[in-house]
Order: C-alpha cells, then sequence, then structure tokens
C-alpha cells in the first residue's frame, strides 16, 4: 500500500487534543526531524493537508565534488558544473585530478560560466588548487513566473532590436543582441534547476504553482522553446554583422510586420500559460497558424529583387521569423495539455 494511503489510528492525549502519527519515509523524505515544524490546513470540508514549514532539504547533498584533469575540454567541465547546478547543489568544489593543478584556461572557463551561465552563483576560493562555487539564490527571492516574465521579454527584446539592426545595418547593436544571449540562457538555466527541485518535493511543487511533475515536464519544454527565440535573434544579428547592408523598401516592411505578428503569438500562448486557460490556449494556436499569410508577403515583395545574394538572404530571415510562430503554436499545444482536465471536468 502506497504512503498516502496508509492507515493511521486517531489518539486521544491530554483534556481536548487527538493525535495521528505520521509516516517514517515521508518524514525523511522532507528532511524533517524531531522538533521541526508542519502545517496542517484543511482543503474542503473532508480533508487535512500538513505541509513543513521550511521548504526541506532534497534527495542531492548540498555540496558536490568536480574532479578535473588538465587534458579536459573546457566545454566538458562547463557541463558538468552546469549539470551539478541543475541538481540543487548548494556548493560546487572544483578540484584537480590528484598531482595536477587547475590551468589558467580551465579557471578563465569557469570563472565565465559563472559570470555568465549560472544565475544566482559566486566563487569564494579560486586557486590553482581548487575553486568553490557557492549558489546563493533561492526559490523565495525570484519564483519561476518571475524568472520566466523576465527571460520571455529580454528574448523578445532581442529579437526586436535583430531586426532594426538588420533594417539600418547597425553592427553595434547586432553586437548588444548577441552579447544579450547569455542572460536568456541564464534564466533558463535557473528555470531548470527550480523545475528539478519541484519534482523531487511535492510541497515545493506546490509553492511553485504545479499541481503535478508533468506540468514541471511541459514548462521545462516551454522554457527551451523562448530560448530559441534568443538562438533566433542571434541569427538574424550575426547576419546584420556579417553582410554589413541594411534590408530597406517594402521588402523590410513586410518582414517588420510578420516579426511583430510572431512575437504578438508568443505574448498570446504565453498569457494563456500564465492564466492557465484551455480555450484562449486553443486560440492562439489557430492564430498563430496565419504567419504563412505574413511570410507570402515578404516572398511577395522579394519578387522584385533580381539579386539572387539578397533572395536567399531574406528567405532564411523570414524563416527564422516563422520558426518563432511555430513555437507560439507549440507552446499553447503544451498549454492545453496541462489544462485539459478542468474541460473534461466541465463537460
Amino acid at each position: 500500500m502506497a504512503d498516502r494511503d496508509q492507515i493511521r489510528k486517531i489518539q486521544f492525549t491530554g483534556k481536548s487534543s487527538y493525535i495521528v502519527s505520521l509516516p517514517k519515509d515521508w518524514i525523511k523524505d522532507q528532511g524533517l526531524k524531531q522538533g521541526d515544524q508542519v502545517t496542517v490546513g484543511r482543503n474542503g470540508s473532508t480533508i487535512l493537508e500538513v505541509k513543513p514549514v521550511s521548504f526541506g532539504k532534497t534527495s542531492v547533498d548540498e555540496s558536490s565534488n568536480l574532479i578535473i584533469s588538465p587534458e579536459d575540454e573546457k566545454s566538458t567541465i562547463v557541463r558538468k558544473l552546469i549539470a551539478l547546478y541543475f541538481l540543487n547543489s548548494k556548493t560546487i568544489n572544483v578540484k584537480p585530478k590528484t598531482g595536477t593543478r587547475i590551468s589558467p584556461t580551465h579557471r578563465i572557463a569557469i570563472r565565465n560560466a559563472v559570470k555568465k551561465v549560472l544565475m544566482g552563483t559566486e566563487i569564494t576560493a579560486d586557486s590553482t588548487d581548487g575553486i568553490t562555487v557557492q549558489v546563493l539564490i533561492n526559490l523565495v527571492e525570484l519564483s519561476v513566473d518571475g524568472a520566466f516574465k523576465r527571460m520571455l521579454s529580454m528574448a523578445k527584446s532581442m529579437q526586436t532590436d535583430a531586426l532594426l539592426s538588420l533594417k539600418e545595418g547597425n553592427d553595434e547593436l547586432a553586437q548588444e543582441v548577441i552579447n544579450s544571449d547569455d542572460d536568456v540562457d541564464r534564466f533558463g538555466f535557473y528555470i531548470i534547476r527550480q523545475l528539478t527541485i519541484a519534482i523531487e518535493n511535492q510541497h515545493m511543487l506546490e509553492e511553485m504553482g504545479f499541481k503535478n511533475s508533468r506540468d514541471c515536464l511541459g514548462y521545462r519544454v516551454i522554457v527551451k522553446n523562448i530560448e530559441r527565440i534568443g538562438d533566433h535573434a542571434v541569427t538574424l544579428a550575426q547576419d546584420a554583422i556579417d553582410i554589413k547592408k541594411p534590408i530597406k523598401g517594402k521588402i523590410m516592411t513586410n518582414i517588420e510586420k510578420m516579426n511583430d505578428f510572431a512575437l504578438t503569438a508568443i505574448d498570446n500562448t504565453c498569457l494563456a500559460l500564465f492564466k492557465n486557460d484551455y480555450l484562449e490556449a486553443e486560440n492562439a494556436i489557430k492564430e498563430s497558424n496565419n504567419i504563412k499569410k505574413y511570410e507570402d508577403d515578404v516572398l511577395k515583395a522579394l519578387e522584385q529583387s533580381k539579386n539572387s545574394a539578397e533572395i536567399f538572404r531574406v528567405r532564411r530571415i523570414a524563416e527564422n521569423i516563422r520558426r518563432i510562430a511555430e513555437y507560439a503554436s507549440d507552446i499553447g499545444e503544451i498549454v492545453v495539455n496541462m489544462n485539459i482536465e478542468k474541460v473534461t471536468k466541465k463537460n
């Protein structure tokens, strides 16, 4: 029989109190001990909910060791560092293999990862004998929804600025778009870390506003789609730097209209996500499919061009923007899946 179905006998103590024992496995899972506090609240007329006052500990040790060798690739070390960050390690000790030292190249790679990728982390010790990375941020300081909204806003701004850099041939603005991609990734990694924690702890799952672990998986895919918007913006910005020829006239006007439509589609599906609205998600999916009309307008304006290089360039830009509308549709489908039970229960 599962823990949630265990039968416990109510006992009477003192003059007016009733007590019931809590399952030992549940106490261990929450990281609780004798003397810790829990809250007891009513949920409806017949159900009582017991929750830890503090978030408690996850099953992952708070401190983790990462042993590296001089021959390790920088990218390999950074990937392992990110993986430990996802696993809710509070302290990550990067240590050299016995008889070796951490090379300057590896130290720079680790410092850059902490600065540009791992949100809420700081290096508290740094030498050839070891580097200590401390995770300082927690759930209370920045919620998953708060991080997601800032990530979304940043990705959309990158896309808008990338189009502006193409229109003006502005290398400086294009480079700023490329630099901003690290910030979008930082928010994405932070959200994934918090979702990993939520999946392991029912109390924290509820605190983050998720009904079940399945919703966490859906949210993870949504975050990845927002990261891709930033990636497309980087592609467009790099195009502006490489070609150094502004796109003007009716072609650019239609590209801007297509981009505005794609970003609006993203807004609509994310609004449905925040509202947990099934019908709004359905409508957003249908609307996002109209991106084809805007793409056709871009290609129609391109018919007057005799420059094969320009034709290839604009087609590639239109494809990048179309992908954003497709991500909006993907997000809408996830929102539908997350809220389908509401509709079926009503019916």
